[in-house]
């Protein structure tokens, strides 16, 4: 999964919930018009609903979008705060997110 082969790829987290019925093409679009970067980069880019139980990773991977979706049961993913509209944080650090342990935002964009 994600987890072995991030390696050097940036994880941009938008801060901004987003509509979870977006697929491929709609995440693609809020990256490129509202992130300011380009999704075929082959960073990740992880949104969120507004409730913050669900969470959509979109990643270009080998010539092709990939999304990873993940539903918490109960509670909510504790998403970094920012003013910015995207903030990056390491890979371990989005697995820590993954896991529901809060967060500190490296940078924001």
């Amino acid at each position: 999964m994600i987890s072995h082969q991030l390696g050097d790829v940036q994880v941009w987290v938008a801060t901004t919930p987003v509509d979870m019925r977006k697929s491929f093409d709609g995440l693609a679009e809020v990256v490129r018009s509202q992130l300011g970067h380009d999704p075929l980069s082959g960073n990740l880019f992880v949104f969120r609903n507004r409730g913050g139980h669900l969470i959509k990773i979109l990643w270009w991977d080998h010539g092709g979008l990939t999304i990873h979706y993940r539903r918490l049961e109960r509670g909510a993913f504790p998403f970094p705060a920012s003013d910015a509209t995207c903030v990056t944080i390491t890979a371990s650090q989005l697995l820590r997110l993954l896991s529901g342990i809060e967060i500190v935002a490296k940078r924001s964009a």
